[in-house]
């Protein structure tokens, strides 16, 4: 207990430290971040021992499609999934519909990156990614994201303290990154901000304007299950997750959207089939 903020006086008295986040507000303040929201942020920022933990601990999993699919895509899931989806249809369908999305896509990608909103993250962004970006862990993507974060708050739309995410900063509904953000976050409701934390219309929002932004096309499904040997046709892709003996998918371009948010086909099959199991 006595050991931490031992530990963070130290490193806050850095003189290192200190140099790396001068030349950091340097080139923030170019980036249009003000000054009041640089000295609240940088003034007494302290590094986070516990995001280094993660960051150089991060368990190794072979995990088997099946596995991931009873955890992802678990029958708790689905059924908190329809139930949300019918609470929530008239707000996620006014963002879904005009792109041609399905309403349950959105729910499912909610569903899979926070819980509904459950499970956001209990890391401080910007001290998360000063500690990444300082300690040469892909310094120069968490350099960026950090600059991001920055400006996020500069622009208004969360609070310093209150811009909460995972170790690795995805923060947020929709556990955007902060460049992510700065591309694709929306303002569902008109208030001149993008909440993804509290708020379900920037949410619902915001997802709906990432699949839109990468190409999602109406119309459209994600692809499905086929039989062994099913050929793939023009502009699609039969994937095997579980290897040459087990379930054969043809997915479409729409798939390759999905994958757009996280390149792993795991990732992208669970997205597809939970929507499609909260749709049926």
């Amino acid at each position: 207990m006595f050991l931490v903020p031992a530990l963070a006086q130290a490193q806050s008295s850095d003189p290192k430290f200190a140099a790396w986040l001068r030349a950091l507000r340097s080139d923030a303040a170019k980036a249009g971040v003000d000054a009041g929201t640089l000295d609240s942020a940088l003034g007494n920022v302290e590094q986070i021992p516990q995001v280094l933990e993660q960051a150089h601990n991060q368990p190794e999993f072979k995990m088997t499609f099946e596995r991931y699919l009873e955890i992802v895509v678990s029958p708790e899931r689905v059924t908190r999934g329809r139930a949300l989806l019918k609470e929530n249809r008239a707000l996620v369908s006014r963002f879904a519909a005009p792109a041609g999305i399905p309403d349950s896509t959105i729910v499912a990608l909610w569903g899979i990156e926070s819980n509904f909103g459950a499970r956001l993250g209990d890391f401080e962004v910007v001290p998360a990614l000063a500690t990444l970006a300082y300690n040469n862990f892909r310094a120069k993507f968490f350099r960026e994201q950090l600059i991001a974060a920055l400006k996020i708050v500069s622009q208004g739309h969360i609070g310093l303290h209150a811009m909460k995410g995972s170790w690795a900063g995805a923060m947020g509904q929709c556990q955007f990154i902060p460049t992510s953000f700065l591309a694709y976050a929306a303002d569902g409701d008109g208030d001149g901000r993008k909440d993804i934390w509290t708020n379900k219309a920037d949410v619902f929002a915001s997802i709906a304007n990432y699949l839109r932004r990468v190409g999602w096309r109406a119309g459209l499904g994600w692809g499905g299950e086929v039989a062994a040997g099913t050929p793939a046709g023009a502009g699609e892709r039969i994937v095997r997750p579980a290897g040459p003996n087990g379930p054969a998918y043809r997915t479409t371009e729409n798939f390759r959207v999905i994958l757009r948010w996280n390149q792993s086909d795991f990732f992208g099959l669970a997205v597809g089939l939970l929507s499609d199991r909260i749709a049926a």
